[in-house]
């Protein structure tokens, strides 16, 4: 069945001009690819190292962070130390964990305030350490 008609596929130019119009499709020339401009090497990433760098650098709000939970860590071994020392049941655990406390507080966290009260933590910590090494 043939359909004739604005919808048809008979309006426009018949197949037969359509292929003899011209233009067809061609091969490019092997000898024309030499004149093509030679393949670059490729570009080393200048900016990796610029990244790498910046991912290093830590904000303000996150080494605050940090301090904050190493001061926090630190009252949390002293309190197990005063409850080790109430119980009588004083063990080595808490010294370590308390040793280990004192060796992060010395870290400066940026904020005067806050230095200042870890500073107090700090010697709180050296203090019971003496007491303990007793």
């Amino acid at each position: 069945m043939r359909i004739t008609g604005p919808n048809g596929t008979t309006f426009g130019t018949p197949a037969g001009a359509a292929r003899r119009a011209g233009g067809g499709f061609s091969l490019p020339d092997p000898g024309g690819a030499s004149a093509a401009r030679p393949a670059a090497a490729p570009r080393p990433m200048a900016g990796i190292d610029a990244l790498l760098a910046l991912q290093g650098i830590e904000d303000a709000t996150e080494r605050r962070r940090r301090s904050v939970a190493r001061g926090r860590g630190a009252l949390d071994a002293l309190d197990g130390l005063k409850l080790g020392l109430l119980s009588g049941s004083l063990d080595g655990a808490a010294v370590a964990r308390l040793r280990d406390a004192a060796t992060h507080l010395k870290e400066s966290s940026g904020d005067p305030g806050l230095d200042a009260v870890l500073s107090e933590i700090e010697l709180r910590v050296e203090v019971e350490l003496a007491k303990a090494a007793r």
